[in-house]
């Protein structure tokens, strides 16, 4: 019992130091990433759809994910290094998520900026990239002996879908990745939503055994809620698709690997439903000639409707607490 105990205490000890370290280093990044970005003229490119009250951040430094992307890795290999952490299998196939999203977001950022529009790589580059990041994780997925079924004992799902699961998982990180990209449209919503989320795959990862993949969360978690220091409204910087790719990706396949994807649904369902949005309004507008809302994602639909930013970003940040603790219990019970 004591010794139960003692590792509980050392648990919750790691866990802490890791969400602070997280948040302390992006704190520092940031204050000195952000003065850097203005002086490279990284500026974002603001869309011609949305509203006039966006223009006015025209020219706000972006690949602002950097904040969060950088700390965390120094700090997981730094503990790699020193002993404190185990290169896992689950880890490595989460650093590759990780790293390989942040690779395709920052080169989509730098190709916009280039450019000098909001656009930079094509729709089928991006698919190519994920697809190739896919196949490597479900190649290492694989021969780390996971399993392939879809399963959910509360909901009684047990799906075998054999090499059909590396569809699964490119479909579910090229849709938690566009999710939270098209979530990223006001100042902290995305940031805010995904520290959130990630905080409660934090506590499932570690309450399933999951220790390292647990640890590494709570960094990311900190270092985004470091990030949040600079993005909340008025934002200092955006996170850009090097900040949003990473982070949906990186949500989705922690999911999979504590085979908690149908919880993933739950957590992120703020996400879902800003793609939906999207998706709905596309139909409709094809199918009945009319806008089903506004405008789209949807928090843009509010901000039509005369809401202002930050009450909209508080909104929704509330909504994604409440579904994270939800999916804090299902994921734990299942």
């Amino acid at each position: 019992m004591e010794t139960v105990v003692k590792h509980s205490m050392y648990l919750i000890t790691k866990s802490i130091l890791a969400i602070m370290i997280g948040f302390i280093s992006a704190v520092i990044l940031g204050f000195v990433l952000i003065p850097l970005l203005r002086k490279l003229h990284v500026g974002q490119k603001i869309s011609t759809y949305v509203s006039e009250r966006h223009k006015v951040k025209e020219g706000t430094p972006t690949m602002g994910g950097l904040i969060f992307i950088l700390p965390t890795l120094l700090i997981t290999f730094g503990l790699l290094l020193i002993g404190k952490m185990d290169l896992k299998d689950d880890l490595i196939i989460t650093l590759v998520v990780f790293i390989g999203y942040a690779f395709i977001g920052f080169l989509d950022d730098f190709l916009s900026l280039k450019k000098g529009q909001n656009e930079g790589l094509t729709t089928i580059q991006k698919l190519m990239m994920q697809l190739l990041i896919a196949l490597v994780v479900f190649y290492l997925y694989i021969k780390s002996g996971g399993q392939t079924s879809l399963v959910s004992a509360t909901l009684g799902i047990n799906i075998e879908m054999k090499w059909l699961y590396g569809i699964f998982i490119l479909f579910i990180l090229v849709g938690s990745s566009n999710a939270v990209n098209l979530t990223d449209g006001l100042d902290g919503l995305a940031g805010g939503l995904s520290a959130i989320a990630f905080i409660a795959f934090s506590l499932i990862s570690l309450m399933v055994g999951y220790t390292d993949m647990g640890i590494f969360t709570l960094i990311l978690t900190g270092a985004v809620v470091g990030f949040l220091f600079y993005n909340t409204y008025p934002a200092k910087v955006f996170m850009g698709d090097t900040g949003s790719l990473a982070l949906g990706a990186t949500m989705g396949i922690i999911a999979i690997l504590t085979h908690r994807e149908v919880t993933l649904l739950i957590v992120a369902l703020v996400f879902v439903i800003e793609t939906l949005s999207v998706i709905l309004q596309v139909i409709w507008v094809k199918c009945f000639n009319k806008r089903l809302f506004l405008m789209t994602p949807i928090h843009h639909h509010f901000e039509k409707l005369g809401m202002p930013e930050f009450d909209i970003v508080r909104m929704f940040w509330l909504v994604g607490l409440i579904l994270a603790m939800a999916g804090i219990i299902f994921g734990i019970w299942i």
